[in-house]
């Protein structure tokens, strides 16, 4: 499905303003999120599209600059906009997340981590996989 055009973007949605001490921390919790999400395309086995998520989710509730800008971002934005659409996850995010996880599992299986990490690591990351892959798309 093709992205829309970025004058055909819907608007993101607005929240009611909260104190500013919360609003402060909830900028801060996007920021982290934001920098985790990035670091997350680079590193295996660290999920983009949650930390994303939850940048977007705070940034909504603390900065509507922030906020706009992630909605419209070419990378970022069609998660959040695919999120807000009913919770729906791109096919390209799941395979991505299962490819990553199997590879993650399979370090855990020949590293020398106890046998009790890697299998409850694996078997968290197959939930996680299930989960995922029953989400509309």
């Amino acid at each position: 499905m093709p992205e829309p055009l970025p004058d055909r973007i819907p608007p993101p949605p607005a929240h009611a303003p909260l104190p500013a001490p919360v609003r402060w921390l909830l900028l801060v919790f996007a920021a982290c999120s934001l920098g985790l999400g990035i670091v997350g395309i680079f590193v295996p086995g660290l999920p983009t599209t949650v930390f994303v998520l939850m940048a977007g989710w705070a940034a909504a509730r603390s900065s509507p600059r922030l906020h706009a800008w992630l909605w419209r971002h070419p990378l970022f934005g069609s998660m959040l906009r695919n999120w807000a659409d009913g919770g729906r996850v791109s096919r390209r995010a799941k395979w991505s997340a299962t490819a990553m996880m199997a590879l993650c599992g399979a370090v855990l299986a020949i590293s020398s981590a106890p046998r009790w990490v890697a299998l409850g690591a694996s078997a968290c990351m197959a939930c996680v996989l299930l989960w995922l892959w029953c989400r509309p798309e």
